[in-house]
């Protein structure tokens, strides 16, 4: 039983912060004086009476049940109420939800959390103005924890239905059920060689840069890979994804750089790794829905410095036939600069239904751009190119612009990402066959997640989808080398890649 509690009370407090009150404010009500915890699984309702508890000794006082458990788990309850209810939170977590009050993303995240998350007689509100009233008047009055913050929301009781917890885990796993159908069907590639996986370790020279850009106040920071050999006069930029850097993907730079590449590396200020350290301490808002043509102009701007001689000068680089490779959100770039249209239609008729039977984590962030959807058409001619990375784009690119590319696209996605799942974000908009038709292909890696697919520049085992990112853009920007896609000899050992095409 107290194992069971363990499990619960764990439950309770990541509910009760971490996704809950998308609620509204409805005039001068009184605080919630009930917390009930709905177990349809096991036909339980826990409730407890938070009327007068400030501490974990109160609470238990109040509610007979728990005073129970206490006295049977020798005051493991109590320890438990202690560091799930009553530890203090962050400071900061006061100013990061002031900052966040009426933004997208922000709203996004309460309305999912709306189905897990009621209160008695009052609406859902997914401006995010009550959760941080309230959670400023529990610091004010020096209860700056879970506790506290419950007990200053309006409204008489607040129930919390794990069954919708129940309902978001078999959406989740039927999310990934195609795509690990498609892995079992198929064969994995053939792994590449060791010497050339192994091969980007050195044979580059890196630095690093400042170069201003006109759609951004600040200059941007660049990493630049350029190759100690023989360069073969072409160059690709790699794109991070939110609240990401340069050095996170590194590793394929370095691969790229060491077998003749010139490449780039752009940090986007709008939504890099120092965008989050600012939100995170209360000094910012989320990413706004402008990143989304800032983060493809960036990519467009180097490109234009490279023409114009002024990055890369001195070297003969062609930018007529360019690469972008990009992760999540980098890679969402880098198929809008390969000619996929953007589209605020289905953001518009998806966005607000939290039971969506494809909805997943990736559209909290896709529909925080519903503002600036029709303006993230931003192809780029000189774009031949791309390999992407678990991008998020069930809801954001018209599917009937695949065809019109000008880049030929390799879609990557691993069957375990939770963040960005590989059916609706990958395998659904690709069936049908028209935007595979112009010799684009899709790669799924077995047992690959949102986060073990990069390449950060201190690992040291080569990276994953190195030489199939490599071989890939041999191929298409027609570079001779006896390593190319359509050729094999770019899996990998521990996560095997499967091409999984033609099952489409």
């Amino acid at each position: 039983m107290i194992l069971f509690f363990d499990r619960f009370v764990s439950g309770v407090r990541a509910a009760a912060f971490a996704s809950l009150l998308s609620i509204s404010w409805a005039g001068s009500v009184s605080a919630v004086e009930r917390l009930t915890i709905e177990l349809p699984l096991l036909d339980v309702n826990v409730l407890l009476n938070l009327k007068g508890a400030r501490t974990t000794a109160e609470l238990i006082e109040a509610n007979p049940d728990l005073q129970e458990l206490d006295q049977a788990g020798d005051g493991s309850v109590s320890r438990l109420l202690a560091q799930l209810l009553t530890a203090p939170l962050p400071q900061r977590t006061s100013s990061v939800l002031e900052q966040s009050v009426g933004h997208p993303l922000l709203e996004q995240a309460l309305l999912a959390a709306s189905d897990l998350v009621k209160v008695e007689g009052l609406p859902a509100d997914t401006s995010g103005r009550v959760l941080s009233d309230a959670l400023q008047a529990a610091y004010r009055d020096g209860e700056p924890n879970v506790l506290g913050l419950l007990r200053r929301v309006p409204g008489k009781s607040l129930s919390i239905d794990f069954q919708a917890l129940a309902f978001s885990a078999k959406r989740l796993q039927t999310n990934q059920d195609d795509a690990r159908a498609l892995v079992k069907q198929g064969i994995a590639t053939a792994p590449a060689p060791t010497s050339l996986a192994e091969s980007g370790s050195d044979g580059w020279t890196r630095a690093q840069i400042r170069f201003p850009v006109s759609h951004r106040p600040e200059p941007l920071d660049i990493t630049v890979l350029t190759p100690e050999k023989t360069s073969n006069g072409k160059l690709v930029v790699i794109s991070h994804g939110l609240w990401d850097e340069p050095g996170s993907f590194e590793g394929w730079g370095r691969l790229l750089a060491a077998n003749g590449y010139a490449v780039l590396l752009p940090s986007h200020p709008g939504s890099d790794a120092d965008q989050q350290k600012d939100l995170l301490s209360g000094a910012a808002a989320p990413p706004s829905s402008e990143e989304l043509r800032f983060r493809p102009m960036d990519v467009s701007a180097l490109l234009d410095g490279v023409e114009a001689g002024n990055l890369l000068s001195g070297q003969q680089i062609s930018v007529d036939d360019v690469a972008v490779v990009g992760h999540s959100w980098g890679a969402t770039a880098a198929l809008q600069l390969s000619g996929l249209q953007t589209t605020s239609r289905k953001l518009k008729t998806r966005c607000q239904d939290p039971r969506d039977p494809d909805r997943n984590l990736s559209w909290v962030l896709q529909c925080s751009w519903l503002s600036g959807a029709d303006q993230g058409s931003l192809a780029d001619l000189r774009v031949k190119a791309a390999v992407v990375v678990s991008p998020p784009m069930r809801l954001l690119f018209d599917e009937t612009s695949g065809p019109s590319l000008q880049a030929k696209v390799l879609l990557v996605s691993g069957t375990n990402d939770w963040v960005v799942p590989s059916d609706p974000e990958a395998v659904v908009p690709l069936k049908g066959g028209n935007p595979l038709a112009n010799g684009h292909r899709i790669v799924l890696a077995a047992g690959g997640s949102h986060f073990n697919l990069w390449a950060p520049a201190d690992q040291k085992e080569p990276p994953i989808l190195g030489p199939m990112i490599l071989a890939w853009i041999n191929e298409q920007l027609a570079v001779p080398s006896p390593h190319t896609f359509s050729g094999g000899g770019w899996g990998n050992t521990t996560v095997p890649l499967v091409d999984v095409t033609g099952q489409l």
